[in-house]
């Protein structure tokens, strides 16, 4: 199994002017049944269409592993349940036997993963879905913008610094939020949805993708109508391979440029909680100011906040996949979760992370391990992040006290470092599949060693 979960496959991919028209089409069929029963029309993103194929060809070419990897650190910061560290793992480590792959063909469902109750089957492919889509964006961007770094950060965490939990009263919102960065310089935001099915054709996802243009839509950063979005929609069929549906909208907007008036902030400085105003607002028509539409709108004068908070944020999911509190914290506003880290239980070696550490593919890193049963056999699974770089983000000070973490020095080593981490997927020497990111974090796993 383990061997399974290292070897490299595709994931077919599909973005085409028949999907566009497709989406169009079933949107427009959702919309008519809306207005019949009366309900508020949906705000969709308009001018969605096909990746280019130089962009996403026709299918993307990873491991098990590698995906698994992608979702636990979708997960690192998703407050899944009191367990913290526990639940947030095994939201990605249940799934070790769900998929199966094949060197020159495509990654499927396993007998395992079709063979799961239908509410689990939901959550499968919801989760699955989400690694997956990770995995693309960073495909996707990382050739679109091939001198910038990828950063992908949940977009409920980021949301809460800026608007109070409900205040909105609006129930749609992306999923995360793709940054694409480089040290010093304005960086461009892409609102990402993402949803997953088990159907057994094509037309689930049609339904989804129109679904994911109204969740992306919800928010704007600057100008009306201009802010790009990826939207994707995985097919889980238990007859054919795993299928990612995807499209995208080209907007020249979501740079967050900044001005002399509101400069870019030193990202080492602790971000703030802002209590902006719900609520998008569409251009003047004439001399009238239109009513705001529903949602959440990132105007030029809060560029340097939004900023700030994604870096900081996508710092604290590293550390909380490291399995260190304390750290985590530090990265965090107060109603993004400040004290749930800095307080109460978390991973077993939150206290002092380097309780586990260990040597992959000749880099040290540390983090934090789990162990448990797949089948009869009892394995380890290590989450951390490079030993060098986690020195960065949690010095110690006097009683072993953390000091405020140097996110402009990580983000200019993991900027420079890009493309220097090891491709393989199996290290002899740890005995099982490793998975290394370009942010410096690792997941692998094992037989345990008695």
């Amino acid at each position: 199994m383990l061997k399974e979960l290292a070897k490299p496959s595709n994931i077919a991919v599909h973005s085409s002017a028949a999907l566009v028209g497709s989406v169009e089409k079933t949107a427009a069929k959702e919309d008519r049944k809306r207005k019949e029963k009366g309900g508020r029309q949906l705000r969709r993103k308009g001018g969605l269409s096909a990746l280019p194929g130089s962009e996403v060809g026709k299918s993307l070419r990873l491991t098990p592993w590698h995906l698994l990897h992608n979702l636990a650190q979708a997960l690192s910061l998703s407050r899944q349940g009191a367990g913290r560290g526990l639940a947030e793992h095994w939201g990605s480590l249940k799934y070790c036997q769900a998929l199966t792959a094949a060197p020159n063909s495509y990654i499927r469902l396993s007998s395992e993963g079709k063979g799961i109750a239908r509410n689990y089957k939901k959550l499968q492919s919801h989760e699955l879905a989400q690694g997956l889509a990770l995995a693309l964006a960073r495909n996707i961007l990382g050739k679109r913008y091939p001198d910038h770094f990828v950063s992908i950060i949940g977009a409920d965490v980021v949301i809460r610094a800026g608007w109070p939990k409900r205040s909105s009263g609006y129930p749609y919102q992306p999923d995360f939020f793709a940054e694409v960065w480089k040290p010093g310089e304005p960086s461009r935001v892409f609102p990402m949805a993402v949803k997953g099915n088990h159907g057994r054709g094509p037309n689930s996802s049609y339904r989804q993708l129109a679904a994911c243009s109204a969740y992306a839509e919800a928010v704007h950063i600057g100008t009306w109508g201009r802010t790009p979005c990826l939207v994707f929609s995985m097919e889980f069929s238990a007859e054919g391979p795993v299928t990612t549906h995807c499209l995208h909208a080209s907007g020249e907007g979501g740079w967050l440029s900044p001005s002399p008036k509101h400069p870019l902030e030193n990202l080492d400085d602790v971000a703030r909680d802002l209590n902006l105003m719900p609520g998008i607002q569409p251009p003047l028509t004439g001399s009238k100011v239109p009513d705001s539409e529903p949602g959440f709108h990132v105007q030029l004068q809060h560029y340097p906040w939004f900023h700030h908070v994604l870096a900081r944020t996508a710092t604290a999911g590293v550390a909380a996949f490291a399995g260190d509190g304390g750290t985590t914290a530090q990265y965090l506003t107060k109603r993004q979760g400040r004290d749930r880290y800095a307080t109460g239980f978390a991973h077993p070696t939150t206290g002092s992370v380097k309780d586990a550490g260990h040597v992959l593919f000749d880099i040290p890193f540390v983090g934090t391990d789990h162990v448990f049963r797949l089948n009869d056999k009892r394995v380890e699974a290590f989450s951390g992040v490079a030993e060098d770089l986690f020195t960065l983000l949690s010095p110690r000070g006097r009683n072993d006290k953390p000091l405020p973490g140097g996110v402009e020095q990580y983000r200019r080593e993991i900027y420079d470092r890009r493309g220097t981490w090891p491709e393989q997927v199996w290290d002899e020497e740890w005995g099982g599949p490793v998975s290394v990111h370009e942010d410096g974090t690792v997941l692998a796993i094992r037989l345990l060693r008695l």
